[in-house]
């Protein structure tokens, strides 16, 4: 049983980051989608809420599972007894900054393997960020979110009005 874990903040997830899961399941017997704590992001939904609307949208996936983890990926990796990290790459300007973190992860952690995968060419030009700039100027995001994440989006709006 091969296992990979394929971290982020998710927030939101989008219709993307289920692509590359999407993706990932094909090659490997269990999917963890992590939530990463990131010191430099200031994410707009707590962690139990980005983990209610990841499980809700990977709900159909049997073999994915959602956890989170406040520390370095490898050091995760090392306690789950994961040896794959699965990396989305949605644009040339994504390759220089994931290549940095593939390359660091190696140098702490040389068992532990990164895998880069390409989302479906619809989803290349999506990001969390985008999402959120489109929701707060009363855009509709459907189509580039599942339906829970654009429920919570929608409360979380209401909330900071």
């Amino acid at each position: 049983m091969i296992k990979a874990v394929y971290p982020g903040t998710f927030d939101p997830i989008t219709k993307g980051h289920i692509d590359v899961t999407s993706r990932a399941r094909k090659l490997f017997s269990k999917i963890i989608i992590l939530i990463a704590h990131h010191n430099e992001k200031d994410p707009l939904f707590s962690v139990e809420e980005r983990k209610k609307m990841i499980k809700e949208s990977v709900r159909e996936m049997k073999n994915v599972e959602v956890d989170s983890y406040d520390g370095l990926l490898v050091d995760y990796a090392k306690k789950k007894n994961i040896r794959v990290v699965i990396r989305g790459l949605r644009a040339i300007s994504d390759f220089e900054y994931e290549f940095q973190m593939a390359l660091m992860n190696r140098k702490i952690s040389p068992e532990v393997e990164t895998i880069f995968l390409v989302p479906h060419e619809s989803y290349t030009y999506l990001s969390s960020s985008l999402i959120k700039e489109i929701i707060s100027v009363g855009g509709d995001v459907s189509h580039f979110v599942p339906k829970v994440v654009k429920k919570f989006l929608k409360k979380k709006l209401n909330e900071n009005d």
